[in-house]
């Protein structure tokens, strides 16, 4: 009766252990094979995570790309404005014109220009966040080979 409390105890450890591990990091399922204590299986899972790390280069996920219809919007904006101003300028009437319609014109160029802003800058960002995406699986798919090679070698199967 005493071998199967311990047997279930050491299982519940181990199943705590892996399923901790395999939420928080990886999704990688981590057996004992040579008997290892739960301490000793909490310290190859760090040591390994960190060797892991090292190896491919996977220290933190970087933050996805934000704000980039914001960004264009703004840059169109300006854009739009200071065209609007050189335009003007360009022609003779231009100094003769009210100041309330040349700031009317100059914001109908900005509002247009910021318009087109919103689409080029959310392209943009749409870019860059697939790119992210596809690095981070590819830094995920190299951790999982370090870690499930290091926790191999110490003598667990990994699946």
């Amino acid at each position: 009766m005493k071998h199967t409390s311990l047997s279930f105890t050491m299982g519940a450890s181990i199943l705590l252990l892996t399923s901790t591990f395999s939420s928080g990091v990886s999704a990688l399922t981590v057996t004992p094979m040579q008997g290892q204590t739960p301490d000793q299986i909490q310290r190859d899972q760090a040591d390994c995570t960190s060797i892991a790390q090292q190896s491919s280069g996977s220290q933190t996920q970087p933050a996805a790309p934000t704000g980039g219809r914001a960004k264009g919007a703004a840059a169109g904006a300006m854009a739009g404005a200071a065209k609007a101003e050189a335009q003007g300028r360009q022609r003779g009437a231009y100094g003769n014109v009210n100041d309330d319609i040349k700031q009317e014109y100059r914001q109908n160029e900005a509002k247009s220009a910021a318009a087109a802003g919103v689409v080029v800058g959310g392209t943009k960002q749409r870019h860059d966040r697939r790119e992210a995406s596809q690095q981070s699986a590819t830094s995920s798919q190299a951790f999982d080979q370090a870690f499930g090679s290091c926790m191999m070698g110490r003598g667990y199967s990994v699946q």
